[in-house]
């Protein structure tokens, strides 16, 4: 038996398709699925049935994934044993929703790269989230708490949402005095069809009558909508406050909580550079708290 063969079983047993799991183990379709049939001659079983919507685990296949995990969990605490005995090292990949990672991890991530060099970063910011069970990201910064699966949540912050809008646009249409009056305004939204997860519904929760009119499923797109004096919206603070000509609305009426869950596989929270990220991660936040709580602060 090749042993980097259960690597690759690993990547087809999570991903469900060949040709993603030739992109997570770095290989083309074709080398994945000769490695997976001499695996199968090696172990005298089929391990995959095919079907329409991509390769299953036999019952032969589910009996090895348990070994094969273990036998990946072993790697992770040698190489972990390795890092901790000399400056750490490796590739650490985040999945984050868009605006915490554009808006906020990234003006900070300098102080990590400078404090660990060593330390590749993949910053993965955008709509939707990479899966820690399927081992498609290291760290995951999620808006709800995950179900279940091999996984260690825990909250990382709460965050506060208000109604912004750019300080010339209001000079053109005049003040915002009450949640009817928004009703009366052009407002900037999410694409209601491409809304990801449902903690990003902010609209309806403030008034049922909201609906934008200008809408993106970017928030960072949103963010410069509002700017330029397209119309009113919601934002997270730690967007909207540091936003340049931004004024944040009815800040009495409208405060929207929402939280972010720091989530990884349990497998990954020992190994140390997951472990210094999350501890440079954790400082980054509790510094910004008034920012993150919208008021103020940098």
């Amino acid at each position: 038996m090749n042993w980097d063969d259960m690597r690759i079983f690993l990547a087809l047993a999570r991903s469900g398709t060949l040709a993603a799991a030739a992109r997570a183990a770095g290989q083309d379709a074709t080398t994945v699925a000769r490695r997976i049939q001499r695996l199968e001659a090696a172990l005298a079983t089929t391990l995959f049935e095919h079907g329409p919507a991509g390769q299953s685990l036999t019952e032969g296949g589910h009996r090895l994934l348990a070994h094969a995990e273990a036998m990946e969990a072993g790697a992770r605490a040698v190489q972990q044993q390795a890092e901790e005995g000399a400056a750490l090292g490796g590739t650490i990949r985040l999945s984050v929703s868009e605006g915490f990672g554009s808006g906020f991890i990234a003006p900070r991530l300098a102080r990590f790269a400078e404090r660990h060099p060593g330390v590749a970063v993949d910053l993965i910011a955008s709509t939707g989230f990479l899966n820690p069970s399927r081992r498609e990201a290291d760290i995951a910064i999620m808006l709800a708490r995950p179900r279940g699966g091999p996984l260690i949540a825990a909250k990382l912050t709460d965050y506060r949402l208000g109604v912004y809008a750019a300080r010339d646009h209001l000079d053109r249409t005049g003040p915002v005095e009450s949640v009817d009056a928004l009703t009366r305004r052009r407002l900037v939204g999410y694409v209601p069809d491409l809304i990801y997860a449902p903690e990003l519904r902010y609209l309806a929760e403030v008034d049922e009558r909201l609906e934008a009119e200008i809408r993106s499923s970017s928030i960072t797109a949103q963010t410069r909508l509002i700017a330029s004096g397209a119309g009113c919206g919601i934002l997270p603070c730690f967007l909207g406050d540091a936003t340049p000509g931004l004024v944040r609305l009815l800040p009495r009426a409208v405060s929207i909580e929402r939280s972010f869950w720091l989530v990884v596989h349990r497998d990954m929270r020992r190994v140390a550079r997951v472990e210094a990220f999350i501890a440079w991660l954790r400082d980054e936040v509790a510094s910004a708290a008034a920012l993150l709580a919208g008021r103020g602060g940098a």
